[in-house]
């Protein structure tokens, strides 16, 4: 594990609870780039070496496997005992990421909608201010912007 106080202060003050699901997700993913691993989350296991492997394809498999191994620690430190040890078999970390993210997305998913229903439902009352709409109102934006999906480009065929 790295001796980096980024990632020593990320184990200490993000630790994940089942409930805090994308704050930690963004978190551990600017402590990884910081750290130069974000490829163990983004890309898949490098194919199996065969015996005509070149010496490249070696070195990329045993690095990844290296930065698997440390990822492995990290998100796995950052997890409540409960949690951790629901994960602790696992042996990669994108197994780990694709678990958690069909258990605790799900949540988010809830979460954003319930958040989105209660800001496009409040109407400003005819003779109340427009302050005090927005006081009503900003605390749900706020939550519906902490809570937004990270939406990919599409592209599309022109």
């Amino acid at each position: 594990m790295s001796k980096n106080p980024l990632t020593l202060q990320f184990l200490r003050l993000n630790i994940f609870n089942g409930n805090n699901y994308n704050d930690w997700l963004r978190n551990l993913r600017i402590v990884l780039d910081f750290e130069n691993q974000t490829h163990v989350l983004d890309r898949s296991l490098p194919r199996a070496l065969l015996e005509e492997s070149t010496h490249e394809e070696r070195l990329t498999s045993k690095k990844w496997h290296e930065d698997n191994r440390k990822v492995r620690s990290i998100v796995l430190g950052s997890m409540t005992n409960d949690i951790q040890k629901q994960y602790d078999r696992h042996d990669d970390v994108q197994s780990i990421m694709l678990c958690m993210s069909q258990i605790y997305a799900v949540l988010v998913r809830h979460i954003r909608y319930a958040a989105t229903k209660a800001f496009f439902g409040t109407k400003m009352i005819e003779g109340s201010s427009v302050q005090e709409h927005g006081l009503i109102c900003y605390p749900l934006w706020r939550s519906l912007r902490t809570s937004r999906p990270i939406l990919k480009k599409r592209r599309t065929l022109t």
